[in-house]
């Protein structure tokens, strides 16, 4: 059985990200590495930040701080805020580390050995005013393709185009904001993608069927427009060398490697930091997940639309051009954009919910459900504090909370605090054991085909399901007649309780641990569910003692509404 690599997109270093950059990349990289996980299959996740290029020269120089302090200091504040999320990275590295540095000059140097790096004289932005080359995010502007008046000299934020400083209207430093620049020659690396077309292309068709639309859509886009040939090269103080063996006289000129050319190589550099952190005599081979693994590592890669042309185009082309045997991604899960109220979501702008301000606010399980449940898949999707209310009271307060809650409360009323007997499991019983497994079926296959918000919605109907079966049953009445058959489906509810907890770990787990833990039970360490154990009613026996939980889920009040929409801004169009 093969192992699987999952990766997603590398958080910039530049400040808290928001939901929207969470919703398209590290949350559901983490809730298919937590399945994955419980099916018993040998998973490596694998994050980092990326930490070079212009904004984060500019970050540090607003703080007043070096940049490799500021980055430092980033990289912590974020991983914080992923550890509040409880997203189980197995590494969470950094792109500046020497490890990246290292693979990133062997990629060039083989690149640059087998003809498809070249030195060339180009015309770029300078500006007297602060004494420097302006690379490409140092110059700010008008798109020329679609008006946006803050596009940056690399690519257009609003309708995504790729661009170069000079293509921008009314360019200004990004430093001072003069606008007294001029264009003068210096030299630069170039990454010969135009001979790697057709290698590219003949790849994307071998993979492609794998890959979601939006996916393959975007990276036909880019191929049929042809592949061009990118500088890889900056004049920048923070970035990884260009190595002075192959090229002396621009490493001695400053020059760095293009954040765009070394980031996608610190997948493989974040595994290299994850293997060299082993301890304790535990080996970790980074290697074997990388190198010659075509055939025994399926990797996937999460990300949101704006990075897809990277991953699915250029980054292949880096790797096909290596002419070494570095694996390639096999499914690259692409997601639009989560928009808020209409408006999008801007790290640069500070629109929207961060995700350090969101955790202030409520718990993980509560944005982890409602974003994964309302994914941007098939297209764009808007996250108002209306929608969000309503999920949170309907879905987890009401129909996971009040189910567990009502259970466990009602049956220490009845029974005492260990789980009653009764009859043995009959009709009802049996009825919701088919149903039981077929929505595990349908949840299970979902989460395997990456479809999200069809797992999120089989997920929910397993909740349902319970509730649907107390509701028949009604033993606050059946109590009255048959203490007995009160007993089998308070038992059989527990089990319930049981099961979710189990299967609803990879979407709320630290509510899923809370479930668990009601129990006291002597060697759970049941990973998962399958359809047969269903059907018994015995991962919670009789006799087994539990205790009521605190309240999963509190619900989110008018007043709690508004004042978050007072303070988030709640308006159409934001």
């Amino acid at each position: 059985m093969a192992r699987h690599l999952v990766t997603s997109a590398l958080p910039y270093i530049n400040g808290i990200k928001h939901l929207g950059n969470m919703v398209g990349s590290m949350l559901p990289a983490d809730v298919y590495s937590r399945y994955l996980r419980q099916r018993g299959r040998d998973v490596l996740y694998i994050c980092a930040t990326d930490e070079h290029g212009t904004p984060a020269e500019l970050a540090a120089k607003e703080q007043g701080l070096p940049v490799a302090e500021f980055c430092a200091q980033a990289h912590d504040a974020q991983k914080a805020v992923y550890d509040g999320f409880q997203l189980a990275f197995d590494y969470f590295g950094r792109s500046s580390s020497q490890q990246n540095v290292e693979i990133t000059q062997h990629f060039a140097r083989r690149l640059h050995k087998n003809g498809f790096i070249e030195e060339r004289a180009i015309r770029q932005v300078y500006s007297p005013v602060d004494g420097r080359f302006l690379p490409d995010r140092y110059v700010e502007g008008t798109c020329p393709h679609c008006g946006y008046d803050r596009a940056r000299g690399d690519q257009c934020e609003n309708c995504t185009r790729v661009l170069d400083p000079t293509d921008l209207l009314q360019p200004r430093s990004a430093i001072s904001g003069s606008t007294e620049l001029e264009v003068r020659e210096t030299k630069h690396l170039f990454l010969l993608q135009s001979k790697l077309q057709h290698e590219v292309e003949a790849w994307v068709a071998r993979h492609e069927e794998e890959w979601p639309h939006l996916s393959s859509s975007i990276a036909r886009k880019w191929l049929t427009e042809g592949l061009h040939d990118r500088a890889i090269t900056r004049d920048l103080d923070w970035g990884v060398p260009v190595p002075a063996d192959t090229w002396p006289e621009l490493a001695a000129e400053g020059k760095v490697f293009y954040v765009w050319f070394d980031a996608p190589i610190e997948y493989i550099g974040a595994t290299k930091e994850w293997s060299d952190a082993a301890q304790g005599g535990e080996t970790r081979d980074w290697k074997a997940w990388w190198y010659e693994a075509d055939e025994s590592v399926r990797y996937t890669q999460f990300m949101a639309k704006d990075n897809v042309p990277f991953h699915t185009v250029m980054f292949p082309a880096t790797e096909l051009g290596v002419r070494e045997p570095w694996k390639k991604v096999d499914v690259v899960k692409g997601f639009n954009w989560l928009t808020y109220y209409g408006g999008k979501f801007s790290t640069s702008q500070k629109r929207g919910i961060f995700t350090d301000a969101a955790l202030e606010l409520l718990p993980a399980d509560y944005w982890r459900y409602f974003l994964v449940a309302n994914a941007p898949e098939s297209d764009d999707s808007s996250f108002t504090w209306e929608h969000f209310a309503a999920t949170v009271n309907k879905d987890l307060a009401d129909t996971l909370g009040n189910f567990v809650n009502r259970v466990l409360s009602f049956s220490r009323k009845q029974f005492g605090d260990e789980v009653p007997a009764g009859h043995i499991a009959g009709e009802a019983e049996a009825k919701l054991g088919d149903t039981i497994a077929g929505l595990l079926t349908e949840y299970e296959e979902h989460i395997e085909a990456l479809q999200f918000r069809k797992a999120a919605a089989a997920l929910r109907a397993l909740w349902s399901a319970g509730n649907s079966y107390l509701e028949e049953k009604a033993p606050w009445l059946e109590i009255k007649t048959d203490r007995d058959g009160a007993a089998l489906t308070l038992r059989t509810a527990m089990n319930l309780i049981h099961l979710y907890s189990v299967v609803s770990e990879p979407f709320i787990p630290a509510s899923a641990k809370a479930m668990r833990h009601a129990f006291t039970l002597d060697g759970d360490t049941a990973t998962w569910v399958t359809a047969e154990q269903v059907k018994a009613w015995d991962a919670v026996p009789a006799g087994t003692s539990f205790t009521v939980p605190p309240m999963l889920f509190a619900k989110i009040s008018e007043e709690d509404l508004e004042s978050y929409k007072e303070h988030f801004g709640g308006e159409e169009g934001i």
